[in-house]
């Protein structure tokens, strides 16, 4: 066990005799690799959703206001609020949010269906680099646009960013097994842990002796391996659509109208607090996977579904009296939608063969997406119906 499978015989410098096989690293050093890929994945991702949850959270300044040679931001220098729509008790937008949620997520989701089919073709260096120009551009062109349109353009390029990072990083981790085992080892004082996560990482997500390559072999998947891959995800990729679905129709759909006029606070103002906190239950839960894991994701989208379905209520009837009430289920929003992304994932690494890994985290990697824009498409409409209303 100590040694590499038909590697010579190490001799002592003096008798020529066969020494002892070299002692196993310890724990510690192993942990201490696990914790700087972690940490590694970790800043990567921070970093890769940055743009796209900020052109979310300033979706409602997008669209309220253009710049003029006065005023060299998208906020409206004058704090008191004015109403869009002075006929209906929502103080609405002429376009939704839901605008901004498209442009930020349609090239996403063509990059994620695209990803599976010849992605890996391109090196990690060249997506990587394009990432973070396409990030750095969006910024550029937000800041020193005049209008509306312009500002979308600039939405676009942070979307191109997150969607080609997320694709590339989640694929990346495939390489990295000891990022998922940090999660799973139980610790150092559990003699063999370590060896149980192993094994466990490597149990397969599929019943099928399809596949002939061995790990690390670099062989392409045919068709057939791929297609039996996507079907074994699909009890996982299904919660998760849901979970997106439900959580982006309430944070462009619905955010927008739970518009409380009896506080301090002005409606783009409530739209960003809104915003900061769901983004802060999201940053919670997708970083505590250690402390705490869910396989039943499913229980994640059904929770999920309750809060829409309660939101949805509340801004037809308006029957919750206090903005800090929408404040606690919002950050259990962000809760629910944080732990379904990272559980998923984390089952997923689990429970793939390490073929099979790199394709099944590329191709689960849609499930947001495809949420995210149904639910955008969906939210138009919505929009515009309730702020017909008077």
């Amino acid at each position: 066990m100590g040694g590499c499978a038909g590697s010579p015989p190490r001799l002592s410098d003096s008798e020529g005799e066969e020494t002892e096989p070299a002692p196993r690293p310890p724990l510690q050093d192993s942990q201490g690799a696990h914790w700087k890929n972690a940490v590694g994945f970790w800043l990567l991702g921070l970093c890769n959703n940055f743009s796209y949850v900020v052109m979310l959270s300033a979706a409602h300044d997008i669209l309220s206001h253009q710049r003029t040679p006065g005023n060299q931001s998208h906020v409206d220098p004058d704090p008191t609020p004015t109403s869009h729509n002075s006929s209906s008790r929502f103080d609405c937008n002429p376009v939704s949010t839901a605008a901004v949620l498209l442009a930020d997520i349609l090239p996403t989701l063509v990059i994620k269906l695209l990803a599976p089919l010849g992605l890996h073709l391109l090196p990690y260096s060249p997506r990587v680099l394009t990432s973070g120009i396409c990030a750095a551009g969006s910024f550029l062109l937000v800041a020193f646009s005049h209008s509306v349109p312009t500002s979308l353009c600039g939405v676009v390029l942070a979307s191109i960013s997150s969607g080609l990072g997320e694709v590339t990083f989640l694929s990346l981790t495939a390489f990295y097994p000891s990022y998922f085992l940090l999660l799973t080892s139980p610790g150092p004082q559990d003699p063999g842990g370590e060896e149980d996560s192993d094994t466990a990482a490597r149990q397969p997500l599929i019943n099928s002796e399809a596949s002939e390559s061995k790990p690390g072999s670099g062989s392409p998947l045919s068709l057939q391996e791929r297609w039996t891959v996507f079907k074994g995800l699909l009890h996982y990729i299904v919660p998760l659509v849901l979970v997106y679905f439900a959580e982006y129709f309430i944070n462009q759909g619905l955010f927008e109208l739970l518009f409380f006029r009896n506080t301090f606070l002005t409606h783009a103002q409530q739209y960003r607090w809104y915003q900061m906190l769901y983004q802060a239950g999201v940053f919670a839960s997708r970083s505590s996977l250690r402390c705490c894991r869910i396989r039943h994701t499913w229980v994640l989208a059904l929770l999920q579904c309750l809060n829409l379905a309660f939101l949805l209520v509340d801004v037809w009837l308006s029957f919750l009296p206090s903005i800090y009430l929408i404040f606690l289920i919002i950050v259990f929003e962000g809760l629910l939608g944080g732990a379904a992304y990272v559980n998923t994932f984390h089952n997923i690494a689990l429970e793939t063969s390490d073929e099979h890994r790199e394709f099944a985290m590329a191709t689960a990697c849609i499930s947001d997406t495809l949420g995210i824009s149904l639910s955008g498409l969906l939210a138009l409409p919505l929009h515009d119906f309730l702020c017909q209303l008077s």
